[in-house]
């Protein structure tokens, strides 16, 4: 049944959901796309990343009050919990680890409390949530009794299956982007034919979130307009610490067997235009800012983008500013030396690279398309370009088929990262997979009898968090047991700690070894998953 916009006052609230203080470039794109379509719309945003946590109901009610919407929109951006940094009053790696791998009685007692800790403290986060939208939707209606809500975020375009048990029904749930779906129901024509559902009227079709979403021209965000309808802006603005995130494209063409990018965005790569790009990124430098983070999936997803990288960033030279950094997650195998050179150029002073291992044999069976030889000929060729800042490589240790010469491996490779740019400039940054829903690796799962269909992916308990949290054994008690030892040794530099550790009780492997990879007939176990 499709809405009748006739009956609509047509005034819209964006609610950016508690979150760390990290720019919202979500709903603000989503503003700026809805105000290009329906110019004579009434908008506001309203973000309680900026509100005490005391007030957040107190502060979400006046608004509603004094803006009386007709539509409410609420971004939802974080649920799952694993991560090896602190969060939520406490890190959750440390505290999981603690209880399920230590020998000191008094030490696994304490990442028990600090276990309960998080948990208690997720839960109660994750019924405030659907509070404040419960709560939102019926002061809305107090005011037009026709109001809706509309849910979406990245913790939504993951959970969207469960969630939709805990919302009001009528509530439009919200995959991946929702500039179609809002222009859509915003013009009463029949919206459920995008990534999306309605609570209470049908469960969500099978693979939702694998359907591709529709293709969308981006023009540089209106940023005095955005500046008019959301109060909050200049708080983004006040700290030079800030990176400010600019979009140059969306979707990622990778079948990571363990990234939910790929089906939260869709596979088909489309680029912004650079002239868009450089324009957006004007309107924020003229307020003063210098710091900006490409938020894309990756700034360089495949190789055929790399002319559409070199232009954005000659457009960036010719606008004259000079005087900037920015910052990307790259997939370092798609570099050119002229790239690099235009890389350094622009003031690009911080990089992340998830190779997650070291070991081409892994990469390969973990389905990342990398060759670990090329990345690091392209790191070469970046540092002999002029750049020596910092670069965050991710690792996930104890993936499919990890062993003792795999890690051996990883860590070589990790040497001669360090050998090109400076061991003070490579940061190993040691994470341990989190399951997601939607991806290769829950398959892998599934068909390995490690979970069951129909389990809650948002569970907490101890049961299900210890096999999302992907340590399986054999070596599971032994990445424990180094993690331990690396937060008692030293906490503050954990990722090089835990490197040390492991090299000290494995040795090095030769670095031929790590960028080499024959294949064996059951070599194929998750990549044909």
């Amino acid at each position: 049944m499709a809405v009748n916009a006739s009956t609509m006052e047509n005034r819209i609230l964006y609610v950016r959901l508690p979150c760390n203080p990290i720019f919202p470039i979500g709903v603000v794109y989503l503003s700026d796309h809805v105000h290009k379509q329906f110019p004579n719309i009434e908008q506001r945003i309203f973000d309680l990343g900026c509100v005490p946590p005391l007030d957040y109901a107190q502060a979400l009610e006046r608004c509603i009050d004094e803006f009386k919407p007709t539509l409410l929109v609420f971004s939802w951006r974080d649920i799952q919990i694993y991560a090896p940094v602190g969060g939520r009053g406490g890190n959750p790696l440390q505290n999981a680890f603690e209880f399920y791998y230590a020998k000191n009685p008094l030490i696994k007692l304490r990442g028990a409390l600090g276990g309960l800790r998080i948990f208690i403290a997720y839960y109660v986060e994750l019924w405030r949530n659907l509070g404040l939208i419960k709560r939102g939707l019926k002061r809305a209606q107090k005011y037009a009794k026709t109001a809706r809500a509309v849910v979406g975020g990245g913790a939504v375009s993951v959970f969207y299956e469960q969630l939709g048990k805990s919302l009001p029904a009528g509530t439009i749930i919200s995959v991946g982007e929702g500039e179609t779906l809002l222009t859509k129901f915003l013009s009463g024509k029949e919206f459920r034919d995008e990534r999306c559902y309605v609570v209470g009227e049908a469960q969500p079709r099978q693979r939702l979130i694998h359907e591709q979403p529709t293709p969308l021209e981006k023009t540089a965000c209106n940023y005095d307009y955005i500046e008019s309808i959301w109060p909050e802006f200049n708080y983004y603005l006040q700290g030079q610490d800030f990176y400010i995130g600019v979009q140059t494209k969306r979707g990622c063409p990778h079948n990571c067997c363990y990234c939910v990018y790929t089906v939260v965005e869709g596979k088909q790569v489309r680029i912004n235009p650079a002239d868009e790009v450089v324009a957006e990124m004007r309107q924020l430098y003229d307020r003063g800012i210098r710091n900006f983070w490409f938020t894309d999936a990756q700034f360089i997803p495949a190789r055929k983008f790399i002319d559409d990288a070199a232009e954005l960033l000659q457009k960036i030279v010719d606008s004259g500013m000079t005087d900037i950094h920015w910052a990307a997650y790259i997939r370092a195998d798609n570099l050119t030396p002229e790239l690099c050179e235009l890389m350094a150029k622009t003031g690009m002073n911080y990089f992340e690279i998830g190779i997650t291992s070291g070991s081409q044999e892994l990469v390969r069976k973990m389905r990342m398309g990398y060759n670990l030889r090329t990345v690091l000929q392209n790191c070469r060729d970046l540092k002999a370009a002029g750049f020596n800042d910092l670069v965050s490589v991710n690792y996930s240790f104890n993936v499919i088929d990890e062993r003792p010469e795999t890690i051996r491996q990883t860590i070589a490779y990790h040497r001669e990262l360090e050998r090109i740019f400076g061991a003070d400039k490579v940061e190993p940054a040691i994470f341990f997979i989190g399951l997601q829903p939607h991806t290769h690796l829950e398959e892998y799962a599934f068909k390995q009898g490690i979970l069951k269909p129909g389990y809650n992916p948002m569970s907490l308990m101890p049961w299900t968090a210890k096999k999302l949290l992907w340590n399986p054994e054999p070596l599971g008690s032994f990445f424990g047991e180094v993690c331990l030892q690396a937060w008692q040794q030293n906490p503050n530099d954990f990722g090089r700690e835990v490197m040390k550790i492991l090299e000290e009780k494995l040795g090095c492997a030769d670095l031929e070894a790590a960028l080499s990879a024959p294949m064996e007939k059951n070599d194929k176990q998750l990549v044909g998953v």
